[in-house]
């Protein structure tokens, strides 16, 4: 069975079961157990575990934050895509000040049930969105996806694995690990590996991605460090970096992701001065 069978069997067998309600796929109580049995049995308990088959807690609650700005023409997909992981998740979705429609299209969602809405008037950045969302977080573990379609919700199951299994207070996705990524821009890539780089050096980390979107946490430790940051756009990323990195005994893991990254003719938005603004904050923090 290769990782795409598995992925494709973890959905349709989600790793979350509740012992009161059908699941979103309509699985009754027991079944997703059942499913898990069955593939230990098939494939031995060590398989299962390396290719992320594995049960959650019954009462186990995923808050996915959403920082937004100007995704109208990705927003609703990103959403089903988030409901369509097979986990049960609270969406947090923080609006930062959109212009182009998206708010609109935010509002068809403001009184669900596995939805907080939050609006920021004016424009302040992904940094003050994450630092609302990560306030607002109820689960048990926290993690971050952007609003593009640039990384994929099917992944969530393989990136909380380690803090499900109690090895991981905090999980990075890499996306220069994983099996599959959309060719780009090499001077952006470049950019990326040298910002990592230096905040290895400072951090004493050994990360591959230390920009990458899928930044996975313990609620208890984020909240933590929520209240403490201050950086308002990208250098939210080597900002929580670095106090993440400073808790005693914190432990880190990585998995790899695939990434399908989006041009700046199709709405990517970071830039050269935020390449900049990332050093000062390694300098800085």
């Amino acid at each position: 069975m290769n990782t795409d069978d598995t992925s494709a069997f973890r959905l349709s067998n989600p790793t979350h079961s509740s012992p009161k309600s059908p699941d979103r796929d309509g699985a009754q109580p027991g079944e997703p157990s059942d499913s898990f049995e069955l593939a230990k049995r098939l494939l031995g308990p060590t398989i299962c575990r390396r290719l992320g088959i594995y049960l959650l807690p019954d009462d186990f609650l995923l808050s996915v934050v959403i920082p937004i700005f100007n995704e109208v023409g990705t927003i609703e997909e990103i959403i089903r895509r988030v409901r369509a992981c097979g986990i049960q998740c609270e969406l947090i979705l923080v609006d930062d000040g959109s212009t182009d429609g998206t708010r609109a299209v935010l509002e068809k969602y403001r009184d669900q049930s596995d939805v907080s809405l939050m609006l920021h008037e004016t424009n302040q950045g992904k940094g003050a969105a994450l630092k609302t969302g990560f306030l607002r977080a109820r689960g048990n573990v926290v993690l971050v996806q952007d609003a593009d379609l640039e990384y994929d919700p099917a992944e969530y199951s393989k990136l909380i694995q380690p803090i499900i299994e109690g090895h991981a207070d905090v999980v990075y996705g890499s996306r220069f690990t994983g099996d599959s990524r959309r060719v780009q821009y090499f001077w952006h890539t470049l950019g990326n590996r040298v910002l990592t780089l230096l905040s290895n050096m400072r951090t004493n980390l050994n990360l591959s991605d230390m920009e990458v979107c899928y930044k996975v946490f313990r609620r208890e430790l984020i909240q933590e460090i929520a209240p403490t940051l201050q950086e308002k756009r990208f250098g939210v990323e080597p900002e929580i970096t670095a106090k993440i990195a400073r808790i005693p005994q914190v432990r880190i893991f990585e998995r790899p992701i695939n990434y399908s990254g989006r041009t700046y003719a199709q709405g990517k938005k970071i830039g050269w001065r935020d390449g900049i603004r990332a050093l000062w904050c390694i300098v800085r923090y």
